[in-house]
This record gives C-alpha cells, sequence and structure tokens, in this order.
C-alpha cells in the first residue's frame, strides 16, 4: 500500500499586530500551495518566510490540512 498524502497548506499574509492572527487584508493573502507532505510544506514555508523578513508583520503558516480531513487520526506532523 503505498504512503497516504498528508495534505498540507502553506499561505501568509501582513498581521494587524504583532502579537495577533488576524490578518490586515484578507483578500491579500498569499496562498503559497497544497504540498503532499510536510517536508515539502516547511520547505515551501521557509523560503517565503525568509522573503518576507524585511516585513515583520508579515507570517507565513502550515495548515496540516490532513488533521481536518481526518480529525482523530493521530498521524505524526
Amino acid at each position: 500500500m503505498p504512503d497516504r498524502q498528508l495534505l498540507h497548506l502553506v499561505f501568509g499574509g501582513e498581521l494587524k499586530s504583532l502579537d495577533s492572527t488576524e490578518f490586515r487584508d484578507l483578500s491579500a493573502l498569499d496562498i503559497v500551495g497544497i504540498f503532499p507532505d510536510y517536508a515539502s510544506a516547511r520547505d515551501a514555508w521557509k523560503s517565503k518566510a525568509q522573503g518576507s523578513v524585511d516585513n515583520a508583520h508579515m507570517r507565513y503558516y502550515v495548515v496540516h490540512m490532513h488533521k481536518l480531513l481526518e480529525p482523530g487520526s493521530g498521524d505524526g506532523h
């Protein structure tokens, strides 16, 4: 049986404040993509995060979509 897909979404945007996760403009979110595993999602996240280092309000996140699709599955990442 092949490895299961463990989908991960990478996205980011500018936050309203540094102590919040509320975005300044939802229409300006940067949807980087959906990745088949955590390693490739982390690579994409890291690249985007490093590329936006000059903007303290810009944040990128990795969302474990497989956990949303199959709650309680208990898989690793």
